[in-house]
């Protein structure tokens, strides 16, 4: 059975993404003061006395607003309710009972499942009078909350979990289910606004993340489980990452530093260009970032369908990422338009390859047929043009994921940094680690 989905619901900055770290243990969510923050569905597995469920954090609800960004969000919002089966319905008792928290609440009371109202940022956990107003709404009961402190949540909880049991689940679309779940993870990194919600919502089949032409409209990592022939695979989409973290809001820096703890828990990247502009430095970083991470990459160039073509266009574009991107040049690159769906099937294919590719084990021997030839051809040099010459014994590796090659030599200290890559592209040359980390690691035999 599957597990029961719960959404956090209420206006903006009531602490929803404040309650949803509570819940799950991390600063997953964008936590700020800011209304507004949270603007996608984020998703994770909680567990209270061991009942488990999926809890859902939303962006703020602002009923009847005629602000672009306030309906995708409803959009979202709505989304998440239809695949709940309870929602926790939060208000702030600072901020005191809004006109708008009743009209939230009526349309809660058309879903068939349990509504829990918290009154969030209370100083004890009892009702005082300023959480006492929320009674009049109509619930039950009332949560008085501190998600910051954590007072009162326990409660909470308590009673969720009892409503929960038993109950019987919706019947969801198995492309929509929700939680971080297991198989190959993706991230999708890129400078902002260059299509990587675009692609997102194109690979998964419905409108999971918010697109806009503004550059930085995704600020949370969203994962995104889907099925490609059968397999699993998690989507990371980050938001964009920005240049000089330290001159950014706080916002732009949490969730810039949550894009590059993406690309730590993925085993895929995929760095997004933009075919419209030239590649910039900031890409080159991205790329720098995808290759400390050790994760199999892709290159996927958006917008294709933008371009006025010649015959030699693709092959323009594989030259400036050969010279901009060098230490990109093994990862395949695949030219696609997210409006178009130009060639989108291409992406989940070489995405699987490289993954395939990433965690490929060689045996022993054939490492060392193949660094037997590559020495006899180009002996080692010494680092600094020493007389004595350094001697390469074998190779083996002792790693996948990415592929490590521990080499066993005389001196690690005296082989030059050239001859490691001359290796490294001997290998590459007879093995198939297209899009795959490769890396060696010196011994001292």
């Amino acid at each position: 059975m599957s597990l029961p989905v719960v959404a956090i619901v209420g206006r903006p900055n009531v602490g929803k993404s404040t309650l949803f770290n509570r819940l799950i243990g991390s600063r997953l969510a964008v936590v700020d003061d800011l209304p507004g923050i949270t603007r996608d569905r984020l998703s994770r597995r909680a567990e209270w006395t061991g009942f488990e469920f999926h809890l859902v954090d939303t962006g703020g609800w602002v009923p009847n607003s005629e602000e672009a960004m306030d309906d995708r969000i409803l959009r979202q919002v709505l989304q998440a309710m239809e695949i709940c089966d309870a929602v926790i319905f939060l208000t702030d008792t600072r901020q005191g009972l809004h006109p708008h928290d009743a009209t939230i609440v009526r349309e809660l009371f058309k879903l068939d499942i349990p509504i829990l109202l918290a009154a969030n940022k209370t100083d004890h956990d009892k009702l005082d009078p300023d959480a006492l107003e929320f009674v009049g709404l109509g619930f039950e009961n009332v949560f008085p909350i501190s998600a910051v402190e954590g007072r009162g949540v326990g409660d909470l909880l308590d009673a969720l979990v009892a409503r929960l049991q038993d109950k019987p689940r919706r019947v969801k679309n198995p492309r929509s289910a929700v939680g971080g779940g297991d198989g190959i993870r993706i991230a999708l990194v890129g400078r902002p606004n260059v299509g990587k919600s675009s692609l997102t919502n194109l690979l998964l089949g419905e409108d999971r993340m918010i697109v806009d032409n503004v550059p930085g409209t995704t600020r949370d990592a969203v994962d995104a489980p889907f099925k490609y022939h059968g397999l699993d695979m998690v989507l990371i989409d980050t938001a964009g990452i920005r240049k000089k973290l330290g001159h950014h809001p706080d916002h732009e820096f949490y969730a810039t530093l949550r894009a590059m703890r993406a690309l730590d828990r993925s085993q895929v990247a995929v760095l997004v260009l933009d075919a419209t502009q030239e590649i910039q430095r900031q890409d080159a970083r991205i790329g720098a970032m995808i290759v400390e991470s050790g994760a199999a990459v892709v290159v996927a160039v958006n917008k294709w369908d933008l371009l006025e073509k010649t015959q030699d266009t693709m092959g323009e574009w594989v030259r400036r990422i050969q010279d901009h991107l060098p230490f990109l040049t093994h990862a395949p690159f695949v030219f696609v338009s997210a409006l178009t769906s130009q060639r989108i099937h291409k992406l989940p294919e070489e995405i699987l390859r490289v993954h395939e590719n990433n965690t490929r084990e060689i045996p022993t021997a054939e490492w060392n047929a193949v660094l037997e030839k590559a020495v006899e051809n180009n002996p080692p040099r010494s680092r600094g043009g020493g007389q004595k010459p350094v001697k390469v014994y074998y190779a083996t590796q002792v790693k996948s994921g990415p592929p490590t090659i521990a080499l066993w030599v005389s001196d690690p200290r005296r082989l030059a940094p050239d001859y490691g890559r001359y290796l490294l592209n001997r290998f590459r040359e007879a093995f198939p680690f297209e899009g795959a980390q490769l890396r060696l690691a010196l011994r001292k035999s």
